[in-house]
């Protein structure tokens, strides 16, 4: 994609499983890219993610890192750094909000002194929207959090939104659904629920389905970092500018059918059992979902590229031969 070349461009976050694929992209477009991570072992972080990508990782957290020498003079500031466990924010939402809306705020003071021209794409969530009153659900639907971590995801990005309402910064905020493919925790369910389930498919093990007849749409990695890069490179246009965007997939699959299209990506291997809510997650899960993403289709021209299918062999085939480390 043209546009990145030369650019100077920070992302926080960057050895997540979002961050480290659009460092990756980046550093092939021929940016000069800098990865600020806290690094913090019950997230997505892994230094393995970066490997090969040419890309400085920084060790650091937002709430308390030294942040004027890396944001000074960067074209672009990719924010993916994030407290997004809902249970984690269910249980310590002091710590969530710290992270999701307080550090963001810190972010914002010192992006004003060292890059007040810079242009900034912020990674939100679908998971303030709540239990769907319609499907698919486009930007206009009520906002409801269901959890914690809604909550301070909400408000995060609404501090970035007032950086382009009062200070005439750009600022886009892609609001995601499930994301999947390589560099995913797969250790737990920390992440997704996904994440484990392809575990235990490698391991040849049965994986839980809770529920089973919710919707969910997906969206492959490669999709997402795209439209991130598209974001960046039209953020300053009046239809883009100060703007949030959902950004959804696929048609949407049940539960039960993304767990047989799984085994079917792996050469139908693999076997799940169907199990109720824990009552903890039940209280907070938002049932069937499906995004509305027409906006951000018409306002840049991206659209998903990678069906449920192809996404689900390509992230097998890429975890197959890492496995032992992504587990460990």
């Amino acid at each position: 994609m043209d546009g990145w070349r030369g650019k100077r461009v920070l992302v926080t976050g960057g050895a997540g499983f979002l961050g480290s694929g659009l460092c990756h992209a980046l550093a092939a477009e021929g940016a000069r890219v800098v990865a600020l991570d806290a690094m913090e072992p019950e997230g997505g972080a892994n230094p393995l993610n970066l490997e090969g990508s040419n890309v400085m990782l920084v060790r650091g957290d937002i709430r308390d890192a030294e942040l004027h020498s890396l944001c000074n003079g960067i074209d672009v500031l990719f924010n993916m750094a994030a407290q997004t466990s809902h249970m984690g924010g269910q249980r310590d939402p002091v710590s969530d909000i710290a992270i999701n809306a307080v550090a963001q705020v810190r972010l914002i003071g010192v992006m004003r002194e060292a890059a007040p021209k810079a242009t900034v794409v912020h990674a939100s969530t679908r998971q303030f929207y709540g239990r769907p009153q319609y499907l698919p659900v486009d930007e206009k639907h009520t906002v409801n959090p269901p959890d914690a971590n809604g909550v301070s995801k909400w408000a995060g990005e609404q501090y970035w939104l007032l950086e382009s309402r009062v200070h005439g910064r750009p600022v886009v905020s892609l609001r995601l659904t499930n994301c999947y493919g390589p560099r995913l925790r797969i250790k737990d369910a920390k992440q997704t629920f996904l994440g484990i389930w392809i575990r235990k498919v490698l391991e040849n093990e049965p994986f839980e389905v809770w529920g089973g007849e919710q919707l969910r749409d997906l969206t492959y990695l490669d999709d997402v970092t795209d439209a991130f890069l598209r974001a960046g490179l039209q953020a300053a246009r009046p239809e883009v500018n100060g703007k949030v965007f959902n950004i959804g997939g696929p048609p949407p699959l049940s539960l039960h059918e993304l767990a047989e299209r799984l085994i079917a990506a792996n050469g139908g291997q693999g076997s799940f059992v169907t199990k109720t809510f824990p009552a903890d997650r039940a209280q907070i899960d938002i049932g069937s979902y499906a995004a509305d993403d027409r906006a951000f289709r018409a306002a840049t021209g991206w659209w998903p590229r990678v069906d449920v299918d192809d996404g689900l062999r390509r992230s097998l085939e890429w975890y197959r031969p890492r496995l032992a480390e992504y587990v460990a």
